[in-house]
């Protein structure tokens, strides 16, 4: 008999927790967001229970919300991803280490730089998620009064790609050959300049830092939208996702694998992972009964700030006892979000109060019950293709980690789809991805 396909799984943690009312919930640490104590103590668990990787959103602005609604907001105060994982990665040895940048208010040397220095760092454990900013406040941090449109932030990205790859490649992996006897360092035989000059960016490299330890940290992608998929085929090697149920999953799932396999890419090269929040109690009742109580640490002011964000537009005028308004404006923020959130208030036939509690707490993937029901779903997404495995999301800290650490884990090891231990040492050996050959020698 062949072995079972074995789930990949990676923590969403940065925030700690994407539910608003988190940072509330009794006995939960209110500022585990911020606290290195705490965050340490937290990879080190998922550590223990040999999860993939420790995944960092990122934002470049504060999340653009009325001050009512943001003076509650436990994300209003963050790390920057680079100098945590920085620190996280000499605490650790196994636990892959992925952090969110961006390609339209960054450069790609910076961002070149800091990847091959964590993945040096982290003896090969660096993931690059590739983000093109969807809040359009960070515009105004970056000296632009307006964001980028759509459309040009991804042809930027793919462009970007292409340059950071190249970068990443500047020496060949035997190079630096320190020899004391001639004085010489480095072969310069071994050294490509990139001169690259392309529609977006003009970047001359090398890079001066040797070719990271995975030929190139783990390529991360979570757009869902036309262009976001189809850059996710072309580059990504994990995508994190946000399907609403079993059957879009399936679809997503089936769409991006055939674009990989277009591209002439193998489709088991690119891991899909949906982000999934998860509760786990005594009974399925019990669960239910613990996201119920999560929600009432909702405020209101923090409710409709949080439909105003997916819409991408204003929505604290709209009267809260009626359906959305027929016409919403177009905006430059994420398409993917707001015609879920559209699509949503529709199926289920939501008032504009009703929607906004839906969203201010955690509106999307959920798996809610006992480590047994939980374990269940697991394999059935993974059995009929609609996920390589799953980005966790926890629903408190550290009660709910503790709960997917000691019982959920345990019971997906019994039933054989998860390690127990990890295999390697890199993040591409977790997650069974080859090392990139590079583009420049042989």
């Amino acid at each position: 008999m062949s072995e079972p396909k074995q789930l990949h799984l990676t923590a969403f943690m940065r925030p700690v927790s994407l539910h608003t009312g988190a940072w509330r919930y009794p006995g939960s640490y209110p500022d585990a967001n911020f606290n290195l104590k705490h965050i340490i103590s937290f990879i080190q668990k998922l550590e223990a229970a040999k999860f993939d990787a420790f995944f960092m959103a990122d934002h470049l602005a504060v999340l653009n919300m009325p001050v009512e609604a943001l003076k509650r907001s436990h994300t209003v105060t963050s790390f920057e991803p680079f100098t945590l994982l920085s620190a996280l990665s000499q605490v650790t040895d196994k636990i892959g280490l992925a952090a969110t940048a961006s390609t339209t208010y960054d450069e790609p040397y910076h961002i070149a730089r800091r990847f091959a220095s964590l993945d040096h760092l982290s003896d090969g454990r660096a993931a690059w998620n590739i983000v093109t900013t969807g809040n359009p406040e960070s515009a105004k941090n970056f000296g632009l009064d307006e964001h980028v449109e759509h459309s040009e932030r991804y042809k930027r990205a793919r462009e970007f790609y292409d340059v950071v790859t190249g970068l990443w490649d500047s020496f060949a992996d035997d190079a630096f050959i320190r020899d004391r006897e001639s004085g010489v360092y480095f072969d310069p035989e071994k050294l490509h300049v990139l001169n690259h000059k392309g529609d977006e960016l003009k970047v001359k490299g090398p890079l001066n830092i040797a070719r990271p330890v995975q030929g190139w940290p783990v390529i991360v992608q979570a757009g869902q939208s036309e262009p976001g998929r189809q850059l996710a085929a072309e580059t990504a090697e994990v995508v994190f996702c946000s399907p609403r149920d079993l059957d879009a999953a399936k679809a997503l799932y089936a769409d991006i694998k055939g674009r990989t396999k277009a591209v002439g890419r193998d489709p088991d090269h690119l891991k899909i992972l949906p982000a999934a929040l998860i509760v786990i109690g005594d009974t399925v009742e019990d669960a239910k009964n613990k996201r119920l109580k999560l929600d009432t640490f909702v405020h209101y002011d923090s409710a409709i700030a949080s439909l105003s964000i997916a819409l991408g537009s204003d929505a604290s005028g709209f009267d809260p006892d009626k359906p959305l308004p027929a016409e919403i404006p177009e905006t430059n923020s994420s398409k993917t979000s707001r015609l879920s959130v559209i699509q949503l208030a529709e199926k289920e036939n939501l008032t504009v109060r009703q929607l906004a509690q839906r969203l201010g707490g955690y509106s999307g993937l959920a798996f809610v019950g006992t480590p047994e029901t939980v374990a269940e779903e697991f394999g059935k997404w993974l059995a009929e293709d609609a996920a390589d495995g799953f980005t966790v999301v926890f629903p408190f800290l550290p009660q709910g980690l503790d709960d997917v650490a000691e019982r959920l884990i345990p019971e997906l090891q019994r039933r054989g789809i998860f390690r127990k231990d990890y295999e390697g040492t890199t993040l591409r050996e977790h997650l069974g991805l080859p090392r990139p050959k590079n583009q420049f020698f042989e």
